[in-house]
């Protein structure tokens, strides 16, 4: 009986932890619960087998993320007097559980605006200024809200730990000796080493692959559990590790050769190709006449083509953009390189793809080498460069990797003049970054030819707009509307911009280039990656453009060939570059276009599309080979065993691979050259 007595206080401890462990499993099956609650248009479509499996799968995530929580309790048991009184054990999971809660509260958001559970962006955004990043969170998202909502998960963890604590109260102070405890503690160290890898199979732990159950990737996306996607993130996205993997993906000089292909337009010709990987030489088939003198790239913040009016979208968002487009040439299977505007400029600018591992190039050392893309190109010939820039160009290091390429005026929030409205958080309005622009512009060396880059902002979140508002507020799209008025006002100010340009001596001589970043989150999901996030609108306009190319373009085609195509129209001849991207207006009729895509974060998926096939390719798992359509009404059909698949996937890695290898052995620049002027 006495020896009974005895195992009391061990057993009372052990149902402690058990009973805990539960509790535990429960708030975060509500955090799951919390997600769904403020995604419902993401979840329309989905069965409700779907989204129960989904909580379900979750359970096993979770079950990683408590086991660790747990750890330290099972490690007590080896104590002379295990739990003790408990009081560290309660504080302890107190404290990580409510680092679990608020993340927990704080994902709903995240994934609003992003489409993927917490990972390495998050954490890229707080180590970028967390002073801007506070600022952004307190104006544009009911932070209080929010905190409530945590702190009443907080409370209900204090209760429900105190509660279990009076369940499993002790009986008798003496713990059995160590022989007799050893087992209990080894039972319960093997249930929680089972738990932390939150699956029975042999070899590897629990993957984010296995949360991939259904064909609707929101439903996957809600199986996951947002404190495990962002530890992984913080232990492991090292870039080196993923450069190696793709780095062994196919035999270099294969891989090499491939890409080659891939790039090479007809009439190019190779350069120096024992340094460089794709260095060529490039004569446009057909160029403007009056060729232009003057470029200017419109990087358009978050202007999604799923909400264009010229692109066949017309939700009354994009007026003033609709009407320059019948102006130009419109491209309509356009596609960015990341879903974050880093990798959006450095694309679109540098020509250069968004890898894995790489998607912050601009802030790593390796956003030290050289790139052939405007400045390179441009400077030599004696071109005049300006970036003019609503906020601070410290954020994502623009003004240090762009300086370095070559551009030398950066007009940024500080040097704008008498703003009409500055928002704390990022800076100018859209209106007041187009009116600079015009005014530096204007004391540009007349005589000399000039390129620019704009970028837009106020279409961001906290979403400040000038008041009074010059646009109608959107209606009708839920939990949009306010991303959409802030495009509207975007748009709004960018027609304001071209009304005050079209009256300037230089316009006539001027190709201007208007794209978007990147796109955002949309109710449809088209395939794993997402597509639909990264589809945007692509125009260029000049003088006779029309008659020489026509209104509409449908190769399908990434940000990385935007330099190439614009640098062909503005010098009209033959020059030499080493684009990641090719030509679309030089390119045979029959050539449907290709790009590679990946999202931003730590998320090391990567697409390859060519025409309207598409291969994506997880980290980890089978490549999804399918069709993508995004007219009239997008939608994604998956294809296990098209004739198309093994080629496009082994181009999806030679050209990764290639990209890769030159990046790290800095060979993606070009020779070094004399000045020449034009």
């Amino acid at each position: 009986m006495q020896k009974t007595w005895r195992f009391r206080p061990l057993l009372a401890d052990t149902s402690f932890i058990i009973l805990s462990a539960f509790l535990l499993l429960f708030l975060q099956a509500l955090l799951r619960a919390l997600l769904l609650v403020r995604n419902p248009e993401l979840a329309a479509g989905t069965s409700n087998a779907d989204l129960a499996w989904a909580f379900v799968v979750g359970i096993r995530f979770d079950l990683i993320i408590t086991s660790y929580m747990v750890l330290p309790l099972v490690l007590s048991l080896l104590l002379p007097s295990g739990l003790g009184k408990r009081r560290l054990a309660r504080l302890w999971l107190l404290v990580t559980g409510g680092m679990v809660l608020f993340l927990g509260v704080s994902e709903p958001e995240f994934y609003h605006e992003f489409h993927t559970r917490l990972n390495s962006l998050a954490i890229q955004y707080l180590k970028e200024d967390p002073a801007t990043v506070s600022s952004m969170i307190w104006h544009g998202f009911p932070v209080v809200r929010y905190l409530l909502l945590w702190a009443l998960l907080l409370g209900l963890l204090a209760w429900g730990l105190s509660l279990a604590d009076r369940w499993t109260r002790k009986f008798g102070q003496t713990y059995p000796a160590w022989w007799l405890r050893l087992p209990v503690f080894l039972l319960c160290a093997f249930l929680v080493a089972l738990g932390a890898r939150g699956t029975l199979r042999h070899g590897a732990p629990l993957r984010w692959g296995d949360a991939f159950h259904s064909q609707n990737l929101f439903a996957n996306h809600l199986a996951l559990n947002g404190t495990w996607s962002l530890a992984k993130a913080a232990m492991g996205n090292k870039k080196k590790d993923a450069g190696k993997t793709w780095l062994k993906a196919m035999a270099a000089d294969q891989a090499l050769n491939r890409t080659r292909k891939l790039l090479l337009a007809p009439g190019d010709t190779l350069e120096l190709p024992e340094e460089y990987p794709v260095l060529r030489s490039h004569a446009p088939a057909k160029t403007l006449s009056p060729r232009p003198k003057n470029l200017v790239f419109i990087i358009m913040e978050s202007f999604s083509g799923q909400f264009t009016g010229a692109l066949g979208n017309d939700h009354g968002i994009t007026p003033h953009f609709d009407e320059l487009a019948r102006e130009g040439l419109l491209f309509d299977r356009v596609f960015s390189n990341g879903t974050h505007t880093h990798q959006g400029m450095f694309a679109t600018v540098a020509c250069f793809p968004n890898l894995p591992g790489f998607e912050y190039l601009m802030q790593e050392p390796e956003g030290q080498h050289q790139f052939s893309g405007l400045p390179a190109l441009l400077k030599p010939l004696g071109f005049q460069d300006v970036y003019v820039y609503n906020g601070a160009f410290n954020w994502d290091n623009q003004k240090g990797f762009f300086r370095n390429q070559g551009m030398t005026r950066f007009i940024g929030r500080n040097q704008v003049e008498n703003p009409v409205f500055t928002d704390p958080t990022w800076g100018v309005s859209d209106q007041d970054m187009f009116d600079q622009a015009l005014r530096e512009f204007s004391r540009l060396d007349a005589d000399k030819p000039f390129f620019a880059v704009l970028q837009t902002l106020s279409n961001h979140t906290p979403y400040a707009l000038p008041h009074p508002l010059p646009v109608t507020p959107v209606k009708g799209f839920g939990g949009l509307d306010e991303h959409l008025t802030a495009m509207r006002y975007a748009d709004w100010a960018l027609g304001r911009f071209f009304d005050e340009a079209k009256k300037q001596p230089w316009y006539k001589d001027t190709l201007f280039v208007l794209v978007g970043d990147h796109g955002f989150g949309v109710k449809k999901q088209l395939g794993e990656i997402d597509l639909l996030r990264f589809h945007v609108p692509m125009l260029l306009l000049a003088p006779g453009i029309q008659e020489t190319f026509g209104k509409r373009i449908h190769t399908a085609a990434t940000q990385q060939d935007i330099v190439p195509t614009a640098v062909s129209q503005l010098l009209g001849r033959p020059f030499t570059h080493q684009c990641w991207g090719r030509d679309l207006l030089s390119l045979p009729d029959d050539d449907p276009g290709f790009g590679i895509i990946k999202p931003s974060g730590s998320d090391h998926t990567v697409a390859h599309f060519r025409g309207n096939h598409i291969v994506i390719k997880p980290p980890h798992g089978k490549a999804v080979f399918g069709r993508y359509q995004l007219y009239p009404e997008p939608s994604f059909t998956p294809d296990e065993q098209p004739p198309e698949k093994e080629r496009m996937l082994k181009d999806l890695k030679a050209y990764v691979s290639t990209a890769m290898r030159a990046l790290v052995e800095n060979r993606t620049g070009l020779p070094k050259q004399e000045q020449k002027h034009p």
